[in-house]
């Protein structure tokens, strides 16, 4: 059953990094400020000259709408703008980009009437970006490498472990759902803190290639540890932070004090999961708005806390910690193989701008 889900998963990350994009009915883009005079020199040559009513121009207001400052930015990058080239009033037309009131009233009609000379448009239906979705499929694949991380899977297993040692079966259940919530919600936390931070920073392009390139590095370490397990820096909890954790799970003897520690563990766990968990957050600050921010990082954390919850119910109907445990060391290195050949993925897709 773990076999074939993990053949799944792999398969439909190929399927979906494979996948070019699908390019939506073509409009003419106009990113401009309220507030901006060289945008309302814009709008009055716009509005005087009909072109608003003869030209498929969809508005786009960067300075207070997050969403189209994130479409601005991507667009730009897209197309090679330099950093400090960038301003409004900006018309985009296909391939070509006009920064500036003035060559935009000296070129729009004729760059436009090319444009559209050569490309099918309906000036009266609302077309909508139809471009396929990677964002939500890196979220996805981030969290089944932190899902399937071996340190969160010993964490467990080791509180089960002493819970049951009690004898009461309720109470290891309890204990392991307390664990597991008391994880989702820090992480959801220290995750939607990070994004705050990264946001109001106003992530830029070369920030977002430098996400790119942590995610292949994290990548090539877990496949390091796949290859060299045990050699070198090691992509799980820090040795010398193991016996501390230990005796801190050791402590727990109640839900409530599963709950408590399950918070303090988060600490030790983000050695080893903070990697993709990072990848993911500066790619959120950089491409969705907070709205939806928050309900990637609700996905992420909840497949995040899936395996614990299911390690939680199979030794409450009986499956043997040890043999958790002993079947953990002996997937070591196909989970760490798994962890790298998904992290290079959101790697190359962020590189190559796929997102």
């Amino acid at each position: 059953m773990i076999k074939k889900l993990l053949l799944f998963l792999l398969g439909l990350v190929f399927v979906f990094s494979t996948a070019s994009k699908i390019h939506a009915a073509q409009k003419i883009y106009y990113f401009y400020g309220n507030g901006c005079p060289h945008c309302g020199v814009v709008d009055e040559y716009f509005s005087s000259n009909g072109h608003y009513d003869n030209y498929p121009i969809k508005k786009l207001e960067i300075y207070f709408n997050k969403t189209n400052a994130l479409a601005f930015t991507k667009t730009m990058s897209d197309l090679g703008i330099p950093v400090k080239e960038r301003g409004v009033p900006a018309i985009v037309i296909g391939d070509q980009v006009l920064i500036g009131d003035k060559p935009i009233i000296e070129q729009f009609t004729q760059v436009a009437d090319k444009y559209l000379a050569n490309t099918e448009v309906e000036k009266e239906s609302e077309s909508k970006d139809v471009a396929l979705d990677l964002t939500l499929l890196s979220v996805v694949s981030a969290s089944v490498v932190d899902a399937i991380n071996p340190c969160a899977f010993a964490v467990l297993i080791l509180l089960m472990s002493t819970v049951l040692s009690s004898g009461d079966s309720k109470r290891a259940l309890k204990s392991g759902l307390f664990f597991a919530a008391a994880i989702f919600i820090s992480y959801l936390l220290m995750g939607f803190g990070l994004y705050k931070a990264l946001s109001i920073g106003n992530v830029s392009w070369y920030f977002f290639k430098i996400i790119g390139w942590l995610a292949i590095i994290v990548g090539l370490l877990n496949l390091k540890d796949w290859l060299w397990y045990g050699k070198g820096f090691l992509m799980e909890v820090p040795m010398s932070w193991r016996p501390k954790m230990k005796s801190i799970i050791r402590t727990v003897t109640s839900p409530v004090g599963a709950f408590g520690v399950g918070f303090v563990v988060s600490l030790f766990l983000l050695p080893c999961t903070s990697g993709p968990y990072v990848v993911i957050l500066g790619m959120l600050a950089q491409k969705v708005n907070q709205l939806k921010a928050i309900s990637y990082l609700v996905l992420y954390n909840l497949i995040f806390v899936s395996p614990m919850i299911l390690i939680t119910y199979a030794v409450y109907k009986g499956f043997d910690p040890k043999k958790a445990e002993q079947e953990r060391k002996k997937r070591l290195r196909v989970l760490h193989l798994i962890a790298g050949l998904l992290m290079i993925g959101i790697g190359i897709i962020v590189l190559f701008g796929w997102i």
